[in-house]
Parts: C-alpha cells; structure tokens; sequence
C-alpha cells in the first residue's frame, strides 16, 4: 500500500511540473509574439540606443 501512496504522490508532483513548464512555455511565446506585432509597422520604435549611432548633421 505504501510503494502505490508513493507512486501517487510522484505522479502528481510530475504531472504539476510539466503543467508549469508548459505555462513557461505559453508565456515565452506570448512574450515574443508581443515584440514582434509592430515589426511591420513602418513608423515603429525608434529605441535610444539608434539616435546615438550618428553624429549630428552640421
């Protein structure tokens, strides 16, 4: 009887880590998703970093 309580209680400590890697998952391709829907914007972003790469015009 104690060899099946163990068996249980790894099967579901197993079953709740794959539920939390797949909601890892599904927020890492959320993330992303979200960072690319203004790529085909042709006004997008313009980050910080890019004004600083030229000197201004005289």
């Amino acid at each position: 009887m104690y060899d099946y309580e163990l068996y249980r209680a790894t099967s579901a400590e197993l079953i709740r880590r794959a539920d939390a890697e797949r909601e890892i998952g599904r927020a890492r391709i959320a993330r992303r998703a979200a960072r690319r829907t203004g790529r085909g914007d042709p006004e997008g972003k313009v980050r910080e970093a890019d004004r600083t790469r030229f000197a201004p015009a005289a």
